[in-house]
């Protein structure tokens, strides 16, 4: 604020959720301090936002307004894990865990605003490192962080969390490195559990989620089965089934990687 003055306004997760916008349509920074957005509606519309070049401001008791939008987001929390809900292939948003000082420094706000004329000389006269490359500035790559790697794990849902763990604990006992599925065979194993589903989730996990293509016609495969004692096995049946492979599982789904290398 001290950089930007009028051209920087902080609003709360009330704020950005409103459909009242005039006190923050026409800015260029817009911060929003202990962010928690659980509403998917909310993801989407910091996506359009980021990516646009116009935007309706809507003010109390006057009509719509189309204006140009330039605004760039920067939001802060506590709460690494899930503060807001983005989908595992996500390239608008650049998460980084910032350190916390190790000691109290009462005075540290002071010393920031004090540095501003050297931070703005740096700002002016520095090299750009990464050239401008896709939309967003930044390639995929270059924003893959450790932070939003672990923002993407969270967003996971229990479902599809118990059913990469099963189907790990499935390739580890085979020694395979794929699993043919089918969503019943799914839904099956995952009766066995305390997890509840149905085949239209289990679908669009393997499909939207995972992105993978099921079979054109009905096909012979090994059909995975959970028995009561918890022991796993694997029939010949037929169907269209999913291949997942090992190395998929274990790219999207670090933290069963290091439970799988735990157990050995």
């Amino acid at each position: 604020k001290a950089i930007f003055d009028n051209n920087l306004t902080y609003l709360t997760n009330d704020n950005f959720s409103s459909q009242f916008n005039a006190d923050w349509a026409n800015k260029l920074l817009i911060c929003i301090d202990e962010v928690l957005f659980n509403k998917e509606e909310l993801t989407e519309r910091i996506k359009y936002l980021s990516t646009t070049d116009y935007n309706k401001l809507e003010a109390k008791g006057k009509d719509k307004r189309e204006v140009e939008f330039f605004a760039k987001f920067i939001l802060c929390s506590n709460n690494e894990d899930n503060f807001i809900k983005i989908d595992s292939d996500e390239t608008r948003f650049w998460v980084l865990k910032i350190p916390s000082l190790k000691t109290e420094e009462i005075q540290f706000l002071e010393r920031l605003k004090e540095e501003i004329p050297a931070f703005l000389f740096y700002l002016q006269h520095r090299e750009l490192a990464t050239a401008h490359k896709t939309r967003m500035w930044f390639t995929p790559e270059q924003i893959n962080t450790n932070a939003l790697k672990n923002l993407m794990r969270n967003n996971r849902n229990r479902v599809e969390k118990e059913l990469a763990s099963i189907l790990l604990s499935l390739m580890e006992t085979f020694d395979v490195d794929e699993v043919n599925l089918c969503p019943l065979d799914a839904l099956q194993v995952l009766n066995r559990t305390r997890i509840r589903t149905d085949l239209t989730q289990l679908r669009q996990i393997l499909k939207k989620d995972w992105k993978l293509n099921n079979q054109d016609n009905s096909r012979k495969y090994q059909k995975m089965v959970i028995w009561q004692d918890g022991g796993l096995e694997l029939i010949p049946t037929k169907g269209r089934y999913y291949t997942i492979e090992k190395s998929f599982l274990l790219r999207h789904f670090e933290d069963l990687e290091n439970d799988e290398t735990m157990r050995e």
